[in-house]
């Protein structure tokens, strides 16, 4: 049955997508037309929606459209945000050229899906881009050679909320999306910048990556092996992100860093962490710390704990080594996983960056 009082949430357009169409209707005024309002762009999977213009402008030699981003009801960073495109004619020949304008990043270290010295602008926001360049000047007759320079307007400041930084995109924000479309609380860009971050580490050849939870484990384990932010992964909640992705991407070494209910939940085999997703199971705990030899009494407290915190302080408190046997079954499941030929460790970390329990070597 369905729930009459339930929001269905709104789909968004991501960060190409506003490009792409700004990039349209910023070259049919380059080309002697009239800026369309709205313009309608073909998505890489077939939709055409049709974006507003907030701003434009023409000069003699360029046009410039600027589209307010709607990420419909997801969190992203850049919702509301002002995309800008200015496009220029070159000389024949030149092809489509992109340019990193203000708030726009440029990459700087290899293992991303563009090169080195380019500006942040991902392979499928480029190809629609050219597409809608071609299609362009196809209906007005002219060489489909073209500067386009995006921009987007805070991006340097939006930026410091993303993983961009520890990618090696300085300047601003990435230009991103594959489908054109932001499906809400998917963290599709999240999970995204998890395999991105893997990829630089892969081509920096680092032999050793760790892969968190949250900011406390991050910086505990970074000062334990003394490992530099290009082997630091964000992973919040998406232990599958990173370990299906290591799997086809191996590395020689992978820890795991989390506090103790994040890495439960991964022990007992949930590959996403987030607490709305998957919950600890006190059950499954009381299990585990009856195998430890716990007095029956422990036992059955331990299933109507009210918090994992709770848990592991009584295990504490009878000399339980709990935290390490959650630790070695989270290490099964993350080889089951992600294993290959990737050595895999988990640590936890408490809530003061106090490690309380690793699995075996």
């Amino acid at each position: 049955m369905t729930d009459p009082d339930k929001k269905e949430l709104r789909f968004g357009w991501t960060t190409g997508a506003c490009a792409t169409a700004a990039t349209k209707a910023a070259l049919t005024a380059l080309f002697g037309g009239e800026f369309p309002d709205p313009v309608i762009i073909t998505l890489p999977k077939g939709q055409k929606p049709a974006f507003a213009l907030a701003t434009e402008k023409k000069g003699a030699d360029y046009a410039s459209v600027s589209i307010i981003k709607d990420a419909g009801d997801d969190p992203d960073v850049t919702h509301l945000a002002r995309i800008m495109v200015t496009v220029r004619k070159l000389k024949r020949g030149a092809g489509v050229v992109f340019r990193a304008g203000e708030g726009v990043g440029t990459v700087t270290r290899e293992g991303l899906p563009i090169s080195v010295g380019e500006p942040a602008i991902n392979p499928v926001p480029r190809q629609m881009m050219r597409d809608v360049v071609l299609e362009v000047a196809s209906v007005a007759n002219q060489p489909a050679d073209i500067e386009i320079e995006v921009a987007i307007e805070n991006g340097i400041e939006l930026a410091q909320s993303t993983m961009n930084g520890r990618l090696g995109i300085v300047g601003g924000l990435s230009v991103l999306g594959t489908t054109g479309i932001v499906v809400p609380y998917s963290c599709a860009s999240w999970i995204a910048s998890i395999h991105r971050g893997i990829d630089v580490a892969l081509a920096a050849k680092e032999q050793h990556l760790a892969a968190s939870t949250g900011s406390t484990s991050e910086k505990a384990i970074a000062k334990l092996y003394d490992l530099p932010e290009v082997a630091l992964l964000d992973m919040g909640d998406f232990a599958g992100g990173v370990l299906k992705y290591i799997r086809k991407h191996p590395v020689p070494r992978l820890t795991i860093a989390g506090g103790f209910a994040k890495i439960t939940k991964l022990a007992q085999g949930n590959m996403d962490l987030h607490s709305g997703r998957s919950h600890v199971d006190f059950e499954w705990l009381s299990d585990q710390i009856a195998d430890l030899g716990a007095p029956m009494e422990l036992v059955h407290k331990v299933r109507t704990a009210n918090t994992a915190m709770q848990v592991l302080e009584w295990a504490r408190q009878s000399n339980l080594s709990l935290a390490e046997n959650v630790a070695e079954k989270a290490k099964t499941i993350a080889l089951e996983i992600g294993g290959g030929t990737t050595l895999i460790e988990v640590l936890i970390f408490d809530r003061k960056g106090q490690l309380v329990g690793r699995s075996n070597e």
